[in-house]
């Protein structure tokens, strides 16, 4: 029988998502000049007021201070009426020294012997529904805000954009669990104050309807099959939307995780990403796992993969590592022998975690905002500054765990 799936994201000016890319900016400046840094921060914004707290040991001092401004002034809180603002808001940091109880667990003379930077579960998953390996409705749902932020940016076609906006994509799938369209949209968009509210909602109705989606549709021609004439469009629901960002609703670091990881699909240890240094396994083995359920679908296993590890604080090998391929195997294994392959395939212990995916580099302000999954890998130079006058450029790569370099592994592990 039929049946509707839904996925959400939100915009890069949204609350939650300015506190992300706040956290995660640190982090890459700490890596850049010290990438044996432990880092855990914290992000807080509401009306024109950032608070940093967490916990960090670095060699190199920081002013964290003008790293928030310049973050929130690039996402575009640039206008005194947002009520949040790049230049003029409030930074408060209240952090400190990482505990000498939790590094005692972590950093290990053999550096192979690295422990996990917390107990927890971790969850990877792929499925072959599009050519990035991820589920299509937040993919959609993503693409929608992408290209909405692109508009916003261009200031032509749509003139009264301001930075905050969500989505979401229903999507209809047919008893073979592939889809077959979409049901229905909904775009809030936080916008320019306008005289009339008939007049503004027609006008935004019109405007997403008639410039948005078509730009997405030209963006996705694969999937333009699926736009049909029958969507149900929810735009604005609730009217007026021009209070909004910090202003309007706090925002806190790692309060989208599902938005960040598959929309819903597969599973969620419950763990955030932004924030958070590579020794922590939250992160750090949540993209180990997604970079091992993509290659496994790439190479042929099954449809689709969920793969689950965890671990115990201050350890290095796994409490356990589960392969779910949700009845879409193409081997004539079980999951748990499938699981057993893999853990002869991939070191999950941190540290090779680190070293494989390439994690203590400053390559984290690109994830927090449009999802940290499902991202095109690629070779960047970024420059930063410290308090001090120090430049340092970095070339680094950017969401290695969605390199399918493990494919042929793969396929000769499992004779396929």
């Amino acid at each position: 029988m039929a049946y509707l799936f839904t996925s959400e994201s939100v915009s890069e000016g949204h609350p939650d998502k300015v506190a992300d890319q706040i956290s995660d900016a640190l982090i890459d400046n700490f890596l850049a000049f010290d990438p044996e840094s432990k880092v855990a921060c914290e992000t807080l914004v509401t009306t024109g007021q950032v608070i940093l707290a967490g916990e960090v040991k670095s060699k190199i001092y920081l002013d964290v201070q003008q790293i928030a401004r310049e973050v929130i002034r690039k996402i575009g809180y640039t206008k005194s009426e947002y009520m949040f603002e790049a230049n003029s808001c409030g930074v408060l940091s209240a952090i400190h020294e990482q505990s000498q109880d939790i590094n005692q667990g972590v950093d290990r003379q053999n550096k192979e012997e690295q422990g996990a930077g917390d107990q927890g579960m971790m969850f990877g998953y792929a499925t072959n529904e599009t050519a990035d390996y991820m589920p299509l409705a937040l993919n959609l749902s993503h693409q929608l805000l992408q290209e909405l932020a692109v508009l916003r940016r261009e200031n032509n076609e749509i003139t009264y954009l301001r930075p905050d906006a969500k989505s979401q994509v229903t999507l209809e799938y047919d008893d073979n669990n592939k889809p077959v369209r979409i049901d229905a949209i909904v775009i809030s968009t936080q916008h320019d104050d306008f005289d009339e509210e008939q007049a503004m909602l027609a006008k935004i109705h019109k405007d997403i309807k008639g410039i948005l989606i078509p730009r997405v549709v030209k963006n996705n021609p694969e999937y333009a099959h699926l736009f049909n004439e029958n969507i149900t469009y929810h735009i604005n629901p609730t009217g007026k939307f021009v209070i909004g960002g910090p202003h309007g609703d706090t925002g806190l670091t790692g309060r989208k995780i599902i938005v960040d990881t598959y929309g819903g699909k597969g599973a969620h240890g419950g763990g955030a990403f932004s924030g958070k240094d590579p020794s922590k396994v939250d992160r750090s083995a949540a993209y180990a796992t997604r970079h091992i359920a993509k290659n496994l679908v790439a190479a042929g296993v099954a449809e689709e993969i969920l793969v689950q590890v965890s671990y115990a604080i201050g350890v290095a090998k796994p409490t356990n590592i589960y392969v779910n391929t949700n009845g879409t195997s193409k081997l004539n294994l079980t999951d748990g022998e499938i699981a057993a392959k893999v853990e002869e395939l991939f070191d999950m212990r941190p540290y090779f975690i680190e070293q494989r995916l390439k994690l203590r580099n400053p390559i984290y302000s690109e994830t927090a905002a449009y999802g940290h999954m499902g991202r095109k890998p690629e070779t960047v130079t970024k420059t930063f500054k410290s308090p001090n006058g120090e430049t340092k450029e970095v070339t680094v790569e950017l969401f290695t765990w969605e390199k399918l370099d493990y494919v042929e592994k793969v396929k000769s592990a499992f004779n396929l």
